[in-house]
């Protein structure tokens, strides 16, 4: 146990550019997203927001959200966005999709929050602390991370290209690849867990108490 997590903490230490690399462009997509929505016309936010009080009447009303039905959608979402990740950090011209799809993650959690919370106010606030919070404190970092693993096992293909000792197998460091991605899968199943039974309860019972 102490040596997999001193290899750990001398994986951050070794990589900790890289991944205060995706924490600043995750957060840069967060600022844009909260930019987007302060840049909406009236007309645009009345709009938007007749869709997302539509959405609050069903859940208040009779049409309730199957829990299994957000489990399974929501994993699977999560599931091709880590695959798309990977396969991405399987080739060097991959690497700046990868940068694009971590500020695109930070970009839909800046504007949604910052809509709900425009839109509402306090209500919002405690809105999105229930029902978007929850998942999100564990499928970000899980995303992070993989973001930067794709990033890490991109740069050592890399370097292995232009690198004149072809001694060192890819091999070793790919297995690791796919052990970390795999582990990262059960995380975004927990993350998905989350979101179905904690966070939409929450919704729920929250929509409820507004309507």
């Amino acid at each position: 146990m102490y040596t997999k997590r001193t290899l750990a903490v001398n994986h951050v230490k070794e990589h900790a550019t890289i991944y205060m690399f995706m924490i600043i462009l995750f957060l840069t997509g967060v600022i844009f997203g909260a930019i987007i929505v302060n840049g909406m016309s009236f007309g645009q936010k009345e709009g938007l927001f007749f869709y997302l009080e539509r959405f609050f009447g069903q859940l208040s009303g009779s049409e309730q959200i199957n829990n299994g039905e957000i489990l399974k959608s929501s994993f699977l979402y999560h599931a091709k966005y880590l695959i798309l990740l990977f396969i991405l950090g399987l080739s060097v011209i991959g690497l700046p999709l990868v940068w694009i799809l971590i500020f695109l993650k930070g970009l839909v959690v800046g504007f949604s929050v910052g809509f709900i919370v425009n839109q509402l106010g306090a209500k919002g606030l405690l809105l999105a602390s229930l029902s978007i919070a929850p998942q999100n404190f564990l499928i970000i970092p899980v995303y992070l991370i993989a973001g930067s693993m794709a990033m890490i096992f991109s740069l050592t293909l890399l370097g292995k290209l232009f690198s004149k000792k072809i001694s060192q197998p890819i091999f070793q460091p790919f297995g690791r690849y796919i052990m970390i991605f795999s582990l990262l899968l059960i995380a975004s199943l927990a993350a998905a867990s989350l979101e179905a039974f904690v966070a939409n309860e929450a919704m729920e019972a929250l929509v409820e108490s507004f309507y």
